[in-house]
């Protein structure tokens, strides 16, 4: 009989998501940030003295109140729907209608299964039907649905059923080729391995069209 430790262990290990949704309760925004801080700061002292670290020096006695902040405020500040940015799209004035490609996006996201960091970059691509929608918000985005407990898989869809829904077009894609530190830095240990996802809608899913998008990303463009 498989223990229930050892197939939650299987899950994490394999990087296998449950949920195409990140799973938040419904109640996790009747606190305030304020709150959470202060729960997650005595969370973080009982896990250190548990590990027999010493509060009370100097270098450490600031560290759980530190870690608090970064978990509400930065590192998992995208669970708050709250923080979502404007989506805001502009009319098409100029008719441009080929392949806009955003490419090379610093991707800073969390592993929700050992909450390790996952880096990389994300490239973004979108055929206006209509609508454009300014580049910077294309990186809030990206910024936005990473800033959580995620799964690389989700993380992608997410940032393209964002897009569809914000341009009014099927016809965005995404790319996001990662390093995850839970597999670099423990477990196998593979300093060299990346994981790459992708989600293709729309015209996208023409072989023509996406291998343009993958062109693109080719790119020399550094400066």
């Amino acid at each position: 009989m498989t223990n229930s430790n050892d197939f939650q262990d299987e899950i994490g290990d394999n990087h296998i998501a449950t949920n195409a949704k990140n799973p938040v309760r419904n109640d996790a925004f009747d606190i305030s940030d304020e709150q959470k801080i202060e729960r997650i700061k005595k969370d973080v002292e009982n896990i250190l003295n548990t590990l027999g670290m010493d509060l009370t020096d100097d270098s450490m006695k600031g560290t759980p109140n530190r870690v608090a902040k970064m978990f509400v405020k930065e590192i998992f500040g995208g669970l708050n729907p709250a923080k979502k940015p404007s989506s805001s799209t502009f009319d098409n004035n100029y008719k441009y209608g080929e392949m806009l490609v955003e490419k090379n996006i610093t991707l800073y996201s969390t592993c929700e299964h050992h909450l390790l960091p996952i880096i990389g970059k994300a490239h973004v691509a979108y055929i206006s039907n209509g609508r454009v929608i300014g580049l910077s918000k294309m990186n809030r985005l990206v910024e936005f649905y990473a800033k959580r407990p995620q799964v690389q898989e989700r993380l992608t869809m997410q940032i393209v059923q964002e897009l569809q829904n914000a341009l009014g077009t099927e016809d965005v894609a995404c790319v996001i080729d990662a390093k995850h530190l839970c597999v670099n830095s423990r477990g196998i240990k593979d300093i060299e391995s990346s994981t790459v996802t992708s989600e293709f809608g729309g015209k996208f899913k023409n072989e023509q069209t996406r291998r343009e998008f993958l062109d693109y990303i080719k790119l020399d463009t550094k400066f």
